[in-house]
């Protein structure tokens, strides 16, 4: 039965400067939460400069040892999380169970990597410096902030939290203002085996607080959220030159080219578009199909389509919309879609019902619609014929957004893929990329910039600290008062030697 969306997201008790959480399935209390002010994040964050100091001198051994533990005890709760998601997010018990599966993954990588990334390496000192020893290590920045989504509430933060405290930060942690109850899960877990200091520290509340992070003096601050949001976060740190991380929105691409093994394509085409309702920053929103493919994929696609439904039970195929107000954005992108020609296949303007909305195939969708150049956040898909895939990939690369995308095709896959101006490509499948640990996941345009997962993920929140040591007197010494004429000369002649030719 649908179910009426809560007016609001959040309730709030003024007095006791509580909000509480609700499930967006049926609007019922969770759980309340308080709102946390600049004194309490400041607080938070010296509080975590002191746990800091006690996670770095762990070393790599002693922080992969206590990471570990923590991954065995979010195993052993696992339905327990899993249920959380759900009620906060309302989505699917298979989209919760999978997105804690990629939890628990991401924290094992990181943990186990983090000594061979960033741990001191001997690097070559080259021909003029040959009397030294150089070093290389990199070390923790100190304190971390990190401010995260709702879609992903556990999956995309960790892809924060876990890679900075790998690599030896402590962290404090803004929820979503959707999903404080998440954040709370993370730390009250973690405290359990590292109960000396608070590591990890949530603060919650609306988006005052997460500016008061931003001002409170973190060593970097990695945030997830949308473009506009991203652009705030970018002016808050910019006073005090904290760095940021900004992972924001997208409009990924799926091109089907002419080669592709077209059942395969609307497959991923339909899974990437409306999993966890269509609320993925790199799902697929824009599909471009090859017109030699075009019919038999659209077919494919209304079938696959038509046998879906949201649903507040565990078993459906996918929940309602979490954010109530991204409803509207849904709308109106679907109306503007068809008032400009374009056709719904499969629902339409109907198929919005809050908190739910039914999947929505869309063709012959111009251009300039706000349902191609948006990111729409739903269960969507706008299906665009082209004439083949260089098409395809000019269309593709034609926003300002460049966060992932996929390409469906038997022998080009590569070709087109090194074509496409993101930062992630899955080839004849969707969404891989995010799924191996030691790929680095991020954007670049309006799709921000940084990286986590990965090495690149674990070096994002550590500062590189280079050691040259002298260990012997070298016959030319050119950084001294005291060199001759004949000094210089001798280098140069060596310079022309080894690089000139």
């Amino acid at each position: 039965m649908t179910q009426t969306a809560p007016t609001t997201p959040l309730r709030v008790d003024d007095e006791q400067k509580r909000f509480a959480s609700l499930d967006p399935r049926t609007g019922e209390v969770i759980a309340h939460h308080p709102v946390h002010g600049e004194s309490d994040v400041r607080a938070a964050v010296e509080r975590a400069r002191v746990a800091a100091a006690f996670w770095d001198d762990l070393g790599f051994d002693g922080r992969k040892a206590r990471l570990d533990a923590w991954r065995k005890v979010l195993v052993k709760r696992l339905d327990e999380f899993q249920a959380l998601i759900c009620a906060e997010t309302g989505k699917s018990a298979d989209d919760a169970r999978t997105e804690l599966a990629l939890v628990i993954d991401h924290l094992h990588w990181a943990a186990k990597h983090a000594p061979k990334v960033l741990g001191r390496r001997r690097v070559s000192p080259g021909m003029l410096m040959y009397n030294h020893a150089a070093t290389l290590e990199y070390r923790p920045l100190g304190v971390v902030g990190v401010i995260g989504p709702w879609n992903y509430p556990a999956f995309t933060p960790m892809g924060s939290i876990a890679y900075a405290l790998a690599a030896g930060n402590a962290v404090v942690f803004k929820p979503s203002e959707f999903t404080p109850g998440v954040g709370v899960f993370l730390e009250d877990t973690l405290a359990e085996v590292v109960p000396e200091y608070p590591v990890l520290q949530v603060v919650t509340g609306y988006g005052e607080t997460g500016a008061a992070l931003c001002a409170a003096g973190v060593d970097k601050l990695a945030f997830t959220g949308s473009t506009p949001t991203g652009k705030k976060v970018m002016a808050a740190c910019a006073s005090s030159l904290t760095p940021v991380l900004v992972e924001c929105g997208g409009k990924d691409p799926l091109i089907v080219a002419e080669d592709a093994d077209v059942a395969a394509a609307a497959e991923g085409a339909v899974w990437g578009g409306i999993f966890n309702s269509g609320q993925t920053c790199a799902g697929v929103e824009r599909v471009y199909v090859a017109d030699a493919v075009y019919d038999e994929f659209v077919k494919l696609v209304v079938e696959k389509v038509k046998k879906l439904r949201p649903g507040g039970e565990p078993d459906a195929d996918f929940g309602p919309i979490t954010m109530p107000k991204q409803v509207d954005v849904i709308q109106s992108h679907v109306a503007d879609a068809l008032d400009k020609g374009g056709k719904a296949l499969v629902g339409g303007l109907e198929s919005i019902r809050p908190p739910y909305v039914e999947p929505v195939v869309l063709v012959d969708v111009p251009d300039d619609s706000t349902a191609v150049t948006d990111e729409t956040f739903g269960p969507t898909l706008v299906v665009t014929r082209v004439a083949d895939a260089d098409e395809a990939v000019r269309k593709s690369n034609s926003l300002p957004y460049g966060l992932g995308a996929t390409v469906f095709s038997r022998n080009r896959g590569e070709e087109i893929a090194a074509r496409l101006r993101c930062g992630m490509v899955s080839i004849n499948s969707v969404l891989a990329y995010a799924s191996v640990p030691g790929l680095p996941f991020g954007g670049v345009g309006e799709s921000g910039f940084g990286r986590i997962h990965g090495e690149d993920g674990l070096r994002e929140f550590t500062y590189a600290h280079s050691v040259t040591r002298k260990k012997f007197g070298g016959l030319l010494n050119p950084m001294t008062y005291e060199r001759s004429s004949r000094t210089m000369r001798h280098v140069l002649r060596l310079v022309r030697l080894l690089y000139g030719r």
